[in-house]
């Protein structure tokens, strides 16, 4: 099985991955966006993702999700093998309420069954919202709305989650508490996680491996060793600074 330089696979012996991706691309125009991306999401494992601003990284996760039905756009190009899970929740950077619909109608649209307003309120309660299920979304702060969101992601039960940068639009402490209320959840439901993020500090707190998207492939795959200490942190994210171009003073 083929791999990108920097792309470490492991998989030939073990179980098989949450997501499967071999050769996908995407062209826009004339520009290759995704180059014959090859990767695999092992269950459970929180992946972050790292990329200048249009290498790709949204795309990628579009495609994770469904969300582009593989058309590239008139002209364009687009193919490749996408293998997820039936169970697929997004949360993007704007929460994505309706405003007509009170937060617990938000976080259960689209279930059905007698057991839905239930299953609802206990997503609430897991992420803070607990008594909440009644106010319009307009009365919620930002991180009460993302809270929102990641409840209405959770409650369908995800195989695999995708955050488009969730937190970008938060205030610094709002956006710690979002990080640890986000660990949390993960590390109780399990799901196989990417992140898109901008990012490294964010990347290196959350994830158990982070990658480098750049000229349309994965160009860096690293696993930060569990404890590590300060020294190591910084090193890796000098490593992290390089691999995306940012010169260190």
């Amino acid at each position: 099985m083929a791999s990108h330089p920097g792309l470490t696979t492991g998989t030939a012996a073990g179980p098989a991955p949450a997501v499967r991706l071999r050769g996908l691309t995407r062209v826009f125009g004339r520009r290759s966006v995704l180059d014959g991306v090859d990767l695999d999401l092992a269950a459970g494992e929180f992946t972050a993702l790292l990329g200048h601003s249009g290498s790709g990284k949204s795309t990628l996760l579009r495609a994770l999700g469904r969300l582009d039905g593989g058309d590239a756009g008139r002209g364009g190009e687009a193919h490749g093998e996408v293998d997820v899970p039936d169970r697929v929740s997004v949360v993007f950077q704007d929460a994505r309420l309706l405003p007509w619909a009170r937060v617990l109608d938000n976080v259960v649209l689209g279930l059905t069954g007698p057991d839905a307003a239930g299953t609802g309120r206990e997503a609430l309660a897991e992420v803070g919202l607990g008594g909440r299920e009644r106010d319009w979304p307009a009365v919620l702060s930002g991180g009460e709305a993302q809270r929102a969101a990641l409840a209405r992601a959770l409650v369908r039960r995800p195989e695999l989650l995708l955050l488009d940068e969730p937190f970008g639009a938060l205030d610094a402490l709002t956006r710690l508490r979002m990080h640890t209320l986000l660990r949390r959840l993960c590390d109780r439901h399990r799901p196989c996680v990417l992140l898109v993020t901008h990012d490294i500090d964010e990347a290196l707190a959350l994830a158990d491996r982070v990658l480098v998207l750049n000229g349309g492939r994965i160009s860096h795959d690293l696993r930060p060793p569990a404890g590590a200490g300060t020294a190591g942190r910084a090193a890796l994210r000098e490593e992290l600074l390089a691999a995306l171009g940012v010169e260190q003073g």
